[in-house]
């Protein structure tokens, strides 16, 4: 697992970034979002335009499902 530095808030770019490379690599992820709300799964697409403004993440060992997580709602994204 990769700490989230203390103090240090991430921007929507490196948000953006670490999703991606997650995505791209089948990494799992822990994302908290502004209210406290921790989501952990592998990053299936993340999509920046207006109209949809979200990641799609697939749970651990659940093929099936994708969660749908706001990009205005992340705070954090941590490798796991």
């Amino acid at each position: 697992m990769v700490p989230a530095l203390k103090g240090v808030q991430m921007t929507y770019e490196d948000i953006i970034a670490l999703l991606g490379y997650a995505g791209g690599h089948e990494q799992v992820v822990r994302i908290t979002t502004t209210d406290r709300t921790e989501v952990v799964g592998v990053p299936m697409s993340v999509d920046t335009h207006v109209t949809a403004h979200e990641v799609y993440l697939r749970p651990a060992g659940s093929d099936d499902t994708e969660i749908a997580v706001s990009l205005a709602a992340i705070e954090v994204v941590e490798l796991v």
